[in-house]
This record gives structure tokens, sequence and C-alpha cells, in this order.
């Protein structure tokens, strides 16, 4: 529902906290930092596995607030952007699909392919078709069905099918490529990264998982390089987060830093992807500010709230809750 519907989130993120947060299990040192196992190939697509109570970027969006740089220095989070849909446009080589990609808003541009957005159409005048739109492409890949998509966009379930129609109708090639990924993997009982990373299946595999798999273990595979390539270039690389790098440098120097990882995260793209380049954003912290998501800004200003109560009253947090 918060993803349907946004002024809940506050409600959600309150419940997460409250069912989920032990701040104890966050693996940090003495000296700041936080060091978990980041278990690289925990799943079978290749991605990694760190806990999500151990890793900073586990828990409740709001503890990133935690992240701070020291004095003198910056981080930099760097994702590449509609990155699945990229991948899936190049593999699955569907024109409609690659310039939808390269249009710069993909899901702006499937509403107009479509036929539901105008020409001119922007973000600002058809903002809740085209957000309707971007749930269908990000829960196509894990074969998301009508129930789910309605639920999610907070739609009927006639409306939830109409989008999913209209993307099998502008993508044609895609579902061709996708539907043949699960035939080759029922015939063959295996898959393949462009790399080689294999996943092995029987009779009984679960196909939205195969239809899932080209997408995620690719994706899987920018990422690696990305690192390997960043580290080699001597950025100093924070971690890893699914499709993103954090990295740190200091602030005279966080811009050249950034333009390594996006020269990195550039070329990693062109070797999965047989020359194509994904896109990236940036976003950039500097001491003494935080690393906050505008998703949990709401719950860290609450919590900051109570903590400087209780310091001023000198009470216990046990004290203070019971109150």
């Amino acid at each position: 529902m918060a993803k349907a519907h946004p002024e809940v989130s506050p409600l959600y993120e309150l419940r997460t906290t409250l069912g989920e947060l032990r701040l104890n299990d966050l693996k940090v040192g003495g000296d700041g930092r936080n060091r978990t196992l980041l278990s690289p190939f925990g799943v079978r697509t290749g991605r990694n596995t760190p806990s999500s109570t151990q890793f900073v970027f586990g828990p409740s969006v709001w503890i990133r607030g935690l992240i701070k740089p020291p004095p003198g220095y910056a981080v930099a989070y760097i994702d590449w952007r509609a990155k699945e849909i990229g991948i899936a446009a190049v593999l699955s080589g569907d024109p409609a699909m690659i310039a939808a990609y390269t249009s710069g808003d993909p899901y702006l541009a499937l509403g107009k392919q479509a036929g539901a957005i105008p020409p001119d159409g922007t973000k600002k005048t058809h903002g809740v078709i085209r957000d309707q739109f971007k749930a269908v492409c990000l829960g196509i890949s894990y074969g998301m069905g009508p129930h789910s998509l309605a639920q999610r966009i907070g739609q009927p379930i006639e409306q939830a099918r109409h989008l999913l129609r209209m993307h099998h109708e502008a993508y044609p090639l895609f579902w061709r490529w996708s539907d043949g990924a699960i035939d080759y993997a029922m015939t063959r009982g295996s898959l393949q990264t462009v790399y080689g990373w294999t996943v092995w299946c029987s009779s009984d595999a679960n196909l939205r998982s195969l239809r899932n798999f080209p997408i995620q273990a690719n994706g899987a595979e920018l990422l690696r390089l990305a690192c390997c390539l960043a580290t080699e270039s001597e950025v100093s690389v924070v971690a890893p987060v699914h499709d993103a790098l954090l990295i740190e440098a200091p602030v005279n120097e966080i811009d050249h830093h950034i333009a390594l990882t996006e020269d990195a995260m550039r070329k990693a793209s062109r070797y999965v992807l047989n020359g194509f380049e994904l896109r990236t954003d940036r976003k950039v912290v500097t001491h003494p500010d935080r690393f906050m998501e505008s998703r949990g800004q709401v719950m860290w200003s609450i919590v900051t709230d109570v903590l400087g109560e209780l310091q001023n009253s000198g009470a216990t947090t046990d004290a203070y809750f019971q109150q």
C-alpha cells in the first residue's frame, strides 16, 4: 500500500522499524565503519546476499541516515538508471524497448508507445499513469501477474490486466525472448549469463525464477565488473548495493572519483551488453551531512527528536517508552 499510496509510507516505516529493527545487530567497528560479509553468489542469480540486519542498507530505509562521511570527505551513491529495463531491452533485441530506455524515461516512453500518454506528455502532466507503467516495467521481470500489479498500483484488476496487455503489445520481441528463455531452460536444463554463470533446472523449476534469471544474473555480472574496474582505477568503493556503488573520497577529489566510477560502470555495461552503455545517476553527500533517502526522512526526524528528548531529560530509553 505504501507503494500505491505514498502518504502511508511513514506508517510502513514505523511498522517495519518496530517489527524488525535490531540496531545492535549492525556490525560497526571501533572506527565507526559498518563491515559485514557481502555473501557474493549467495543466490542462484549470483547476486550478493548480505545480512539484512548486519548491513546498513538492509533494515528500514531511514537507517541509512547513519551513513556520514568523515571530516574533509564526501560519499557518492552512483546507480544505474533503470538497469533491469536496459538489460532486458538489449538482451532481447527489442528495438522499441531499446528506444524507450534511451529516451531517458522508459516508463513515460512505454506510456506513449502504448497510446496511453500523448506524444507531448511529461512526467509532470501524466505522472499517475507513468507511475503505473513503472510498476509494470519493474514487475515484469519477476513474472508479476494482474492481481499483484493491481495491489501495487492501487487500481482494479481489470486496469492491471489492461496495462500488462499494453506491455505485451508494445514489446513483442521482448516477450518472445523472455518466453524463449523459459523454453530453453526447460529443454536444455540450464541457463547461462553472458560470462557463463549457470543455473541448473529440473522439470519442476519455478518458471518465474527462470524468466527473471537472465536479467538479474547479468545484472550481477555488471556489478562485479564495475567493482573490479573502479577499484583498479584506485576508487575507494565503500560498498556495492544491488545496482549501485557507494564510494568515498576527499571533498576536493570526489568529482574525479565519481567520473572514474561512472566510466567503470559504462565499461562494465559495454562488456556485458555487447557495446551498449547503461545510464547512471549520482547522489553526493559531503561532511557534515548524512546520507538520507527521501522515503526515510520522516522516520529519521521522529527518532532523532525522541533521542533529543531523552538526552535533555536524562531518562533511559525504557523509561521513555513506558511513559
